[in-house]
């Protein structure tokens, strides 16, 4: 018997359909790394798909220590030789505030989830659980964790990358079905 990775379902806009864009934040440690990443990945597929009028991608980190920084020069470099613009990005922290403002929070890994806590339920939700290669159950979350790619090598950022485009691709697949 063969079982397919399920991959989790967005939830709806918060509120009335008043014609604001659903919110997504995206969430690591330092906001350098994995967070950004996706960011820049996702809100580049946003706009590809003609959604950016409808959606609006932010990302953070738990912690302050590179407010206000770039992201790291390997992820950024990472991304400009796959033909993204790292360039604008500025690290912030994520505030509780943001469990009320976004539709939708997507943390890295578990480290991240207890972090920023649960939110409303379904509102926070590990970034992989989108992945269609990730294996699906709870467990430690080890297959559901995005690798911090911080401490090791170039290798890292580009596997990152290859997580981030096909678990952003599914993410848009589902927005394009929002109403």
């Amino acid at each position: 018997m063969t079982t397919e990775p399920a991959t989790a379902v967005l939830p709806p806009r918060r509120g009335s359909s008043d014609g604001g864009p659903y919110r997504i934040a995206l969430v690591c440690l330092g906001n350098i790394c994995r967070s950004p990443m996706a960011e820049v990945v996702l809100s580049s597929m946003v706009e590809e798909s003609g959604l950016a009028d409808r959606v609006e991608v932010v990302s953070s980190g738990t912690g302050d220590w590179h407010v206000g920084k770039p992201m790291d020069r390997r992820a950024a470099a990472t991304l400009t030789t796959h033909g993204y613009d790292a360039t604008r990005h500025r690290a912030q922290q994520f505030h509780p505030t943001w469990h009320d403002d976004h539709d939708l929070v997507l943390v890295m890994d578990s480290s991240n989830l207890a972090d920023v806590g649960p939110g409303e339920e379904g509102r926070v939700r590990m970034f992989r659980d989108f992945d269609p290669r990730a294996e699906p159950g709870s467990g430690d979350g080890a297959d559901r964790d995005v690798p911090d790619p911080y401490y090791g090598d170039d290798d890292g950022f580009e596997h990152v990358l290859g997580i981030v485009r096909r678990t952003s691709a599914e993410i848009v697949r589902q927005l394009g079905q929002l109403g």
